[in-house]
C-alpha cells in the first residue's frame, strides 16, 4: 500500500485512481499566476508531508487555519461550493426543469449540440470545472457518485470514497480532509450533491447507463469535491 492510499480504517488503491490523480496534478499546472491562498496556507506552514491525512466531518488539523487575518482552505472550499451549489441548482430549477419539463421549449440532451438542445447540469458542472482549471491552479473541482451515469464520475482516490461513505451516514456534515496526489498535498472537502428538481431524477433514473433507476427529488445523488493545494 502506497502512502497515498492511506484511508481511516484501512483501505486500499482504488481502480482508476491513477488516471484520477494524474488527471488532477496536471489540471492544476496548466495555469500559472501570482502568490494564491493555497501558496499563502503553505507559507504558513500548513502542508502535512509525504502522507495522507485522515478525513473527519468535523473541526480539525486539517481546516488549515490561518493566523494575522488569513483565510484557511476550509472558509475557501466552504466559499467555492456556496457558489457552485448555487449556480447548480438555478440551473436546474429554472433553466433545465422550467424549459423541459414544466413548459416544453426546450429539451435537454447529453448530445446538446448536434441535438440543438440544453445541454445536461452535470455537463455544465463539467464544462464550468474545466474552464475554472485552465484560468487558476489554486482550486479545483468535479462531481463523483457512487452511481455516476458518465465513468469519469467515479471516486477515483481513497479519501473520494471515504467521503461518499460519510455523507451517506450523514448528508448534512461535509466531508474534510487532506491528501497527497503525485507529490502535492491538497485539502480536500466533500460536500452532497442533491437533486433539486425534478428533470434531475428524470434523466438519471430514465438513462441506460444509469446504475440506479429510483432517485427521487431530495435525494443525495453524489458529492461535490473541492480540492485546494497547500503548497
Amino acid at each position: 500500500m502506497t502512502k497515498d492510499s492511506v484511508v481511516r480504517g484501512g483501505g486500499s488503491p482504488m481502480s482508476g485512481m491513477g488516471r484520477r490523480i494524474g488527471w488532477i496534478a496536471s489540471r492544476m499546472r496548466r495555469a500559472r499566476r501570482g502568490v494564491g491562498i493555497g501558496r499563502a496556507a503553505a507559507a504558513a506552514g500548513l502542508v502535512v508531508a509525504g502522507t495522507v491525512a485522515l478525513g473527519t466531518c468535523g473541526p480539525s488539523a486539517s481546516d488549515g487555519d490561518l493566523e494575522e487575518g488569513g483565510i484557511s482552505p476550509r472558509v475557501m472550499a466552504d466559499a467555492l461550493h456556496t457558489v457552485i451549489e448555487a449556480d447548480r441548482t438555478i440551473y436546474a430549477r429554472h433553466v433545465v426543469n422550467r424549459l423541459q419539463d414544466e413548459e416544453g421549449v426546450i429539451a435537454a440532451s447529453e448530445h446538446w449540440l448536434d441535438d440543438k438542445a440544453l445541454p445536461l447540469p452535470a455537463q455544465v458542472f463539467r464544462m464550468g470545472a474545466e474552464l475554472a482549471a485552465e484560468k487558476s491552479d489554486d482550486f479545483y473541482y468535479a462531481l463523483i457518485s457512487k452511481w455516476p451515469i458518465n465513468i469519469q464520475n467515479e471516486p477515483r482516490t481513497p479519501m473520494e470514497a471515504e467521503g461518499l461513505d460519510s455523507l451517506a451516514a450523514d448528508p448534512s456534515r461535509p466531508f474534510y480532509g487532506n491528501e497527497t496526489l503525485a507529490g502535492t498535498t491538497y485539502f480536500t472537502a466533500v460536500y452532497p450533491d442533491v437533486a433539486v428538481a425534478e428533470a434531475c431524477v428524470t434523466c438519471h433514473n430514465a438513462h441506460r447507463d444509469s446504475p440506479r433507476d429510483d432517485f427521487r427529488v431530495g435525494e443525495v445523488m453524489g458529492a461535490v469535491v473541492v480540492r485546494i493545494p497547500l503548497r
